[in-house]
């Protein structure tokens, strides 16, 4: 088998799970995949843009997902979408204006942090109730933001706190996903804007990674297309355990090689 093609369907495997995850626990796929991508060498700044590019397509899909299968909150699908995106912008903007050695390992400590919160909040099973918009629009922001520093975040961070504040699992889960594909776009766009205007001065090295793209794209797709579905079947306990746990081992790993 080619080497190229070994590395695709290894992305697309790596796409395929970190969805199925994603679909059913509203976290997952930006952080198993950054996760990967950095893993592999890629730089910060370079793996946020490529899994957002990846995450056009899926969290689209996933939305429409949730969507047909009545998961959307449509209060909050509207907060977390103005404010995720405008948190999302800044930290693409942050991201591209520092040097990728100097951030790697905080990256890294970042999505390990992201584990552990995945493993806490699979732990608690908060009562369902109202959540107020206050708390909604800077959880919005912050999950934007970090999201596009970290490649992956807005699912622990918004989902899980949602859910903590005691809101109805399902509905923060479908509306969650359905609001991050609008948050994508902006980073996207956003990452775009700096390779334009010649702000991201690493930004031609982003082309290096389009076999993994398309290999996070082809994988993820399926998937995200049962999102909505798995959400109802989906044991929630135990996979966010597996998962929480998955990334702060891989990133240990990582910030261990760089430490020792």
């Amino acid at each position: 088998m080619e080497p190229w093609l070994m590395d695709f369907l290894i992305f697309a495997a790596v796409g395929f799970m970190a969805q199925l995850i994603d679909g059913a626990l509203g976290m997952g796929y930006g952080v198993i995949s950054s996760v990967v991508l950095l893993a592999s060498g890629v730089p910060p700044a370079h793996t946020s843009a490529s899994v957002h590019a990846a995450k056009l397509f899926t969290t689209a899909a996933s939305g429409i997902s949730h969507i047909v299968h009545g998961n959307v909150d449509k209060r909050i699908l509207i907060i977390l979408c103005a404010t995720g995106s405008l948190g999302g912008i800044i930290g693409a903007l942050v991201l591209v204006n520092i040097a990728s050695g100097a951030i790697r390992p905080y990256v890294f400590g970042y999505l390990g942090i992201m584990g552990l919160v995945i493993i806490w909040r699979g732990l608690m099973f908060p009562a369902n109730k109202t959540v107020a918009g206050q708390f909604i629009a800077p959880l919005g922001s912050l999950g934007g933001f970090l999201d596009a520093i970290g490649g992956g975040g807005w699912g622990p961070v918004v989902t899980s706190s949602l859910i903590g504040a005691g809101a109805a699992p399902r509905f923060v889960v479908g509306t969650v996903n359905a609001a991050e594909f609008v948050v994508t776009c902006a980073v996207v766009s956003a990452f775009a804007a700096t390779m334009i205007f010649g702000v991201w001065e690493e930004a031609s090295g982003v082309s290096d990674h389009l076999l993994a793209i398309a290999g996070l794209v082809a994988g993820g797709l399926p998937a995200a297309v049962m999102a909505g579905w798995l959400l109802k079947i989906a044991p929630r306990k135990p996979l966010m355990i597996a998962v929480g746990a998955l990334v702060v081992i891989l990133s240990a790993y990582e910030i261990a090689k760089v430490v020792f």
